[in-house]
């Protein structure tokens, strides 16, 4: 199982992973609104701006404060030098 670090050391499992998109859409606003709604929603991003919604297999919705680019990158397991760090969010 792969697991991806979504900032302060919270992680997901790429496997259970859909889609990873951007929070400034209405249609996703509405879905973490109702994600929220359902108790579906698990927000990691610790009080921080929310710059990445990661929609899970399991029906769960993640707020992250890491972008959707970031995300990517630490999915295709690129050098750490081309990823963030917890220390630039």
């Amino acid at each position: 199982m792969q697991l991806i670090n979504i900032g302060f050391g919270n992680m997901i499992s790429a496997q259970r992973l859909l889609s990873v998109v951007s929070p400034d859409s209405a249609p996703i606003k509405r879905l973490v609104q109702e994600a929220k709604e359902r108790s579906m929603l698990i927000d990691a991003s610790y009080g921080r701006k929310t710059r990445a919604v990661l929609i899970m297999d399991t029906d769960h919705v993640v707020l992250s404060a890491i972008t959707p680019e970031k995300i990517a990158a630490r999915l295709d397991n690129r050098p750490a030098e081309e990823t963030i760090t917890e220390e630039d969010v």
